[in-house]
Formats: structure tokens, sequence, C-alpha cells
């Protein structure tokens, strides 16, 4: 399903759709990009993102979140798969506080064997230059 739906994709240079795979990645606001060859995946902001309403900062887990699926569609990406690779473990290196405002994340493969796959994924709002988050994301790709 996953991979049929990033098929069709493919075959436009750059688009912004609604990334509607799962009732959690709708109600995240998740969206993917695709814009001069590179995949990106955002998180609409939505006041439930909230994690301390003073100063307002997202919570960490939303932060996650994004990065653990723009690691997971680079991967499918990447690698047509006929299903979706598991996550094993997922370390997150948060770096500053996220705004109230839209954030994205990108992920690249770091590692792909036969069994697993390791990727580093990164998180920014305003400025790429400028993470708000770092993550090392191991899948396994067998069933």
């Amino acid at each position: 399903m996953i991979s049929a739906y990033l098929s069709r994709l493919k075959e436009y240079a750059s688009f912004d759709e609604s990334l509607e795979i799962s009732p959690y990645a709708k109600m995240m606001g998740f969206r993917l990009r695709r814009q001069d060859g590179n995949l990106m995946t955002a998180m609409t902001f939505n006041s439930n993102h909230i994690g301390s309403p003073y100063p307002p900062t997202l919570h960490g887990g939303t932060v996650a979140s994004l990065m653990e699926m723009a690691a997971l569609m680079q991967l499918i990406w990447d690698k047509d798969m006929g299903h979706l690779p598991k996550a094993i473990d997922i370390t997150v290196d948060y770096l500053r506080s996220g705004k109230p405002e839209d954030t994205y994340a990108r992920a690249r493969v770091f590692r792909r064997g036969r069994r697993f796959a390791t990727l580093h994924a990164e998180a920014w709002q305003s400025d790429p230059e400028k993470p708000i988050a770092s993550a090392m994301l191991h899948f396994q790709l067998s069933e």
C-alpha cells in the first residue's frame, strides 16, 4: 500500500502531499514533500504538539515521531518494499527547543544491509542549518 503510494509520487519532480497513510500520520499532520530531488517530511503545527506551555515549545515525542516517519519514508522511497520496515532503535539528540510552528525533517540512509538499515535524520523549523534535533535510527528490513 505505502510502496504503491510512493511509487505514484516518484513520477513528479516536486510535490507537497498530506501523508495520510495511517490515522496517526493524519492526526499528527504529516506531509511529504519533494523539492530539488530531495524527500522531506513536514509536520503542520497543531496546538496538541505543545509539550511545555510556558514558553510554548514542541513536545519531544512529536519531533522524534516526525524524524522516525521521515526515516521510514526515505527507506521505503529508496528501496521499493512490499512491507513496512520495523523500527528497532532510535536515539534522539535534542539540540534546541522547538517553537510552535511547522517542523521539517529529512533522513538519509547511512548503511543498508540485507536485514537491517541505519539512517540519520534531522529536524528543523525555519532554517535547515539550525536543526532542533537529530536522530540515528535502526530498522529491521526482513519480514
